[in-house]
Order: C-alpha cells, then sequence, then structure tokens
C-alpha cells in the first residue's frame, strides 16, 4: 500500500487510518492467559455519544467532522438551561456519556451503510400500537413498566450505552468467560466449552450465551431471549446476537455485534464499538431502586393522577 494512496483515502475516509492502525496493533498484540487463550480480563468502558443509528438529518453523512464531534461532546458538558419547570435529573458530572467514537462515524451501525435500522413494514407498526399504549397505560400496575424500572435487567444483550454505568469487567478461565455488567448488576456467564445450545423452550432475560474463539476473537452468539425481554432497539424472542471481542492492544478491545431477526428486519444488522480500558476503574453495586421506593411513588403518581382526571383539577 504506497503512501499517497493512505494519504487519498484519509482524506475521503476520516477513519481510515484509526481502523489501519487497529489493524495492524491486532496483528501484533499477543497477550495470552496462563492456559493460552487471548487475554480480555480487565474493565473496559462501552460509552458513546455515537447514536446506535444515524440521525435521518444527516442523510447519508457517514462521519463527522472533528468540529462537529467536540461540539457534540461540549454540549453534554453544561446542564441545560432551555427546560423552564423541568427539575431535570442527575447534575451533568455524574453523567459518562462517552465521547463521540474515535473514527467520528455518525453512528454505531455500520451495516447497513445507511447506519439505520433495517426494520420490517409490520414491525415499525407493531412498535407505534406499543408507543400508543404506552401512552395511554404508562403504570397501571408494575408490569407497564419497563425491566429497567423493575431492577430486573437493562436492556437486554448486547447493551447500548446510556448515560452512565457504561463498562464491562471481563472475567476468564478455561472454560468460562464473565462478563459483569456495571448496570443492574447483571453477570452473563459464557461457556466456551463446546457444550450444546439451551433448548428452544427454555427462555432467559438476558437470553442463553455460548462463546468460542475465532483466532484471537472471542465470538459469543446469544438466543434463547424471553417474550418479556426488551432491548433498546427493536427484538424479539427470536432475534439472536452475536458479538465479537478482539484485545487490539493494551488499553483497547475492538468490539462489534450482528443481531438477526427475520421476524423484525429485513437482514441483520452490525454494530462497531471499540471499548478502551478503564484503569483502575471499580465497579461498585447498583442499588437500582435506591430504598426501593421509586416504583412505589411512580404507581402511587399514576393513582393520584386518574383521581385528578376524574375530579376535573387541571395540572396547571
Amino acid at each position: 500500500m504506497t503512501s499517497k494512496f493512505v494519504a487519498v483515502i484519509s482524506m475521503l475516509c476520516p477513519g481510515f487510518l484509526l481502523l489501519i492502525g487497529q489493524f495492524a496493533a491486532a496483528q501484533e498484540y499477543s497477550k495470552t492467559t496462563p492456559w493460552g487463550d487471548p487475554d480480555l480480563q480487565g474493565v473496559w468502558s462501552y460509552a458513546s455519544l455515537t447514536p446506535l443509528q444515524r440521525p435521518t438529518r444527516l442523510e447519508d453523512k457517514e462521519f463527522y467532522t472533528p468540529e462537529e464531534a467536540a461540539e457534540i461532546f461540549a454540549s453534554t458538558q453544561q446542564e441545560p438551561t432551555d427546560r423552564p419547570g423541568d427539575v431535570g435529573s442527575y447534575n451533568y458530572e455524574w453523567f459518562d456519556r462517552g465521547e463521540v467514537s474515535a473514527d467520528l462515524r455518525t453512528s454505531l451501525i455500520v451495516d447497513p451503510p445507511t447506519g439505520r435500522l433495517p426494520l420490517r413494514e409490520d414491525a415499525v407498526a407493531r412498535q407505534r400500537e406499543q408507543a400508543a399504549y404506552t401512552s395511554e397505560h404508562p403504570a397501571d400496575s408494575w408490569l407497564d413498566r419497563t425491566n429497567w424500572d423493575r431492577c430486573i435487567t437493562y436492556h437486554g444483550v448486547p447493551p447500548v450505552s446510556s448515560g452512565y454505568n457504561n463498562s464491562y469487567q471481563i472475567f476468564q478461565n478455561k472454560d468460562f468467560v464473565a462478563i459483569y455488567v456495571e448496570m443492574i448488576h447483571d453477570v452473563r456467564i459464557i461457556p466456551i466449552d463446546d457444550r450444546p445450545a439451551l433448548d428452544d423452550r427454555i427462555r432467559q432475560w438476558n437470553g442463553a450465551s455460548r462463546g468460542y474463539w475465532d483466532g484471537d476473537t472471542l465470538v459469543v452468539e446469544t438466543a434463547n431471549f424471553s417474550d418479556k425481554t426488551s432491548h433498546r432497539y427493536p427484538s424479539s424472542r427470536n432475534t439472536r446476537a452475536v458479538e465479537r471481542y478482539t484485545r487490539v492492544s493494551d488499553d483497547m478491545i475492538d468490539y462489534q455485534f450482528t443481531i438477526e431477526d427475520p421476524t423484525v428486519y429485513t437482514q441483520p444488522w452490525t454494530a462497531v464499538r471499540p471499548m478502551p480500558k478503564l484503569d483502575g476503574y471499580i465497579q461498585y453495586e447498583y442499588a437500582c431502586h435506591e430504598g426501593n421506593y421509586a416504583m412505589t411513588y411512580i404507581l402511587r403518581g399514576a393513582r393520584i393522577e386518574e383521581q385528578r382526571a376524574k375530579q376535573g383539577i387541571s395540572e396547571n
């Protein structure tokens, strides 16, 4: 590959040199466990300001400029001032949203090239129906609240980054890889010992994962999701996730995942999400309900609103 070719391509694709660097590092990095497997252990961040889908207003724009990325990051570093009457949530200092991905992508989704979820039309219709129902019945009971609100689990496997607690802690032995997810303190126990997949009749909140090594890459296939599982993207009991973890340096895992579900999507889709290492980072318990008052107050507030509506009392 000539230097002139690299120079021209890097001008056309801002992420090209980064990808070349990661590829080269992947060829050179060879840290292994005492038993010879690639060593993925440590605490890793999946925080990202890059959205899963490319915003429609960006159309075919695949990359941000460095100036645009800096502006997006700066907007997360100050309290919003245009929400009169809104008490907000945490102080911005407590958020950990990450930054725009190093290759400046406008979406985590790289396939299809549109950067958008390839949804079936009937799946879009089901989404709208569910949104309408949720709007009308936000808290008839605790069953109307999300699995996250109920402190059961986060948003399925693999999770998509949120405002905070975007970290994995990975442990390994010869037969298993364990991934401790900071949000909701889920622990994924992933066999890598050739055991058969779980019987299709057995369903779990975070599905059932099986892993294997493809060279230096850990491949994890997850299926058997519960009918009650929800992700931060449309999914169903037929959803299947394929994750790929490749450690490319001391401080970086090249991570990508593919989602397959012919009942929801017109084709499989793939997202990339490099995960930097968090040296010295300690994961503490995610207490969730903070005293278990949240659900009580959500439901109590809904009952009060219903009573006020019956009495014709305006919220204003």
